[in-house]
């Protein structure tokens, strides 16, 4: 957990490596980074089938958002420490990890109103249980036992 909105390099089996901000993991190490970029070693051998290398390169493909399978991970490495807030930059209070902010008014009901789209009276079958119909008689309607066919 100390490590989430760290940048990470992610090895995968097939020996590509993607970094991007670490977001969140599981059980099973499945990974979400953001920002993600790819990187591959691409090797090229002459024509001739020698076994000298003759070029080698890094390709490099941005990806975004992206979740990877815990199974294909290799290894992980911490790239850097995570980016400076954009709240600390702005000049905005930074509430921290999972502090949310409420709402702003939007000019709804006020508090102790009833919702919008209930209006003032009660509405039939929502509100308080005395609001709503008293069940039928048994034996007047509905499933009971010695209506119907037999076997249904």
């Amino acid at each position: 957990m100390r490590y989430v909105e760290h940048r990470l390099r992610v090895t995968l089996h097939d020996s590509r490596s993607i970094v991007g901000t670490f977001l969140a993991f599981d059980k099973h190490l499945n990974l979400v980074l953001s920002e993600a970029e790819e990187f591959r070693q691409l090797r090229k051998q002459p024509s001739g089938g020698g076994s000298a290398l003759l070029e080698e390169r890094t390709e490099k493909r941005t990806l975004g958002l992206v979740l990877i399978r815990g199974e294909n991970v290799v290894a992980l490495a911490v790239e850097g420490p995570p980016p400076p807030t954009k709240s600390a930059a702005t000049g905005i209070a930074s509430r921290g990890r999972g502090m949310g902010a409420p709402p702003m008014p939007t000019g709804g009901p006020p508090p102790g109103a009833p919702p919008m789209g209930l209006g003032a009276a009660p509405v039939h079958g929502v509100g308080a249980p005395g609001m709503l119909p008293p069940p039928p008689p048994p034996g007047a309607g509905g499933f009971g036992r010695g209506r119907g066919r037999g076997g249904m």
